[in-house]
């Protein structure tokens, strides 16, 4: 099966150079690209690509604000921030709306590709350094309302959904749940569905921040 990528970035060094990584992949496909954050929502309802490679930082529109209009879409894309530094503020703005994580645009390329493949199946690209600089950021911000609000969202989950949620705090994929609780990989698949339907979240960072905000064991 092949994954379908579109790529919006405003630098063309950028966008030739990300041509060339995935080309490397006969199970990857660019099927478009733009240079501005304005034209992704219709770019997106034209191509319907599987993954989107988007730049943070681009004039007019930037990938934030562009970020959150695409997962707004009906069966939207997952979204891939690109970025030059790891400690930007817009990053973790973007994740908080939907994003499915970031790469750094100097990543390696066997990397790169690894990193889109996990995205593509529902894994977040988050490094653990990254995931604790995000959830960090996010404890800090929590207030106590939210932490009420994060306890109630993870009170309404089954005990063996408890259980995966908090692992998926803690950074652990799939794979790496499935051992731990002696389950198999589709089984935690659907245990992740049914956590993001119940919390209202869109990707496994979301999912995350809610455990964290909850502070609890």
């Amino acid at each position: 099966m092949v994954t379908r990528l579109a790529i919006i970035d405003d630098d063309p060094l950028v966008r030739a150079g990300l041509r060339l990584i995935l080309g490397a992949d006969p199970a990857m496909q660019v099927v478009a690209e733009a240079t501005d954050g304005d034209g992704a929502v219709d770019l997106v309802r034209e191509h319907r690509p599987d993954v989107v490679l988007m730049d943070i930082r681009m004039p007019r529109v930037n990938g934030l604000v562009a970020t959150e209009r695409v997962v707004a879409l009906p069966d939207p894309p997952r979204v891939i921030i690109l970025t030059t530094f790891d400690a930007d503020d817009m990053v973790l703005k973007a994740l908080s709306v939907g994003a499915s994580g970031f790469l750094l645009k100097d990543t390696p390329p066997e990397r790169m590709l690894e990193d889109i493949r996990k995205v593509a199946d529902g894994e977040p690209t988050l490094s653990p350094s990254v995931a604790a600089q995000v959830i960090a950021v996010a404890t800090n911000r929590a207030e106590l309302g939210r932490r009420e609000s994060a306890r109630a969202a993870l009170d309404a989950l089954t005990e063996r959904e408890r259980a995966v949620a908090l692992d998926i705090g803690q950074g652990r994929t799939n794979a790496q749940i499935a051992g731990a609780h002696y389950l198999s990989v589709a089984t935690v698949k659907a245990h992740v569905t049914r956590i993001l339907e119940k919390l209202g979240a869109t990707n496994r960072v979301q999912v995350a921040i809610i455990v964290h905000d909850a502070d609890v064991d």
